[in-house]
């Protein structure tokens, strides 16, 4: 069953798996290997500071030549 990646990117969805040197995360594993080793992503337990963008949960995305920052709400998962 393959696994596709979808990310919205600056209000467009795009399928990251069409870049292959996208990668995902801070061990920049491609979004396939993302998904499939538990699609970690940053969330802090503890906020030093509240109501601030910085410790937001989020993921980091290179897709494109470009480096993303972004919630995990915009990712979807598609199995075919």
């Amino acid at each position: 069953m393959a696994v596709q990646v979808h990310a919205c990117l600056i209000g467009n969805w795009v399928n990251l798996n069409d870049d292959p040197e996208c990668t995902i995360g801070e061990n920049h594993a491609s979004p396939s290997i993302w998904w499939e080793e538990s699609a970690k992503i940053y969330s802090p337990f503890s906020r030093a500071k509240a109501h601030t963008m910085y410790e937001q949960d989020y993921v980091h995305i290179h897709y494109k030549g470009v480096d993303y920052r972004i919630h995990p709400m915009f990712i979807q998962i598609v199995k075919s």
